[in-house]
């Protein structure tokens, strides 16, 4: 799978709104074939920084992900409601869902 996680340092006029802001991109990503997971958390230390957590299948996914309506819409209805680029890693594992944290296993 390709897993990929990406830092949005949203304007903080815009960070409590940053879910309806995105809400719309989020369910048709969420939507898409190949699309595992699409999962946004807001940051304990910063009230103004998004973390995505997603992941699609393999690189057709991925590829269909970027080549969409909504993520071109993305690219023009996010950025203005961002301090900086966001900031991405981005890799492929050989995987298709998470794995058990063993270290902290529930018994």
């Amino acid at each position: 799978m390709i897993f990929i996680t990406a830092k949005f340092r949203v304007k903080p006029e815009h960070a409590d709104n940053w879910p309806s802001i995105t809400a719309d991109f989020t369910s048709a990503t969420r939507s898409e074939p190949g699309c595992l997971w699409f999962d946004w958390s807001r940051s304990l230390d910063d009230p103004n920084e998004y973390v995505l957590v997603e992941a699609f299948a393999d690189d057709e996914a991925a590829t269909h992900h970027v080549t969409s309506a909504h993520f071109k819409g993305a690219q023009q209805h996010l950025p203005p409601h961002l301090v900086e680029t966001p900031r991405i890693v981005n890799f492929k594992v050989p995987q298709d869902d998470w794995s058990e944290l063993g270290e902290l296993a529930v018994k």
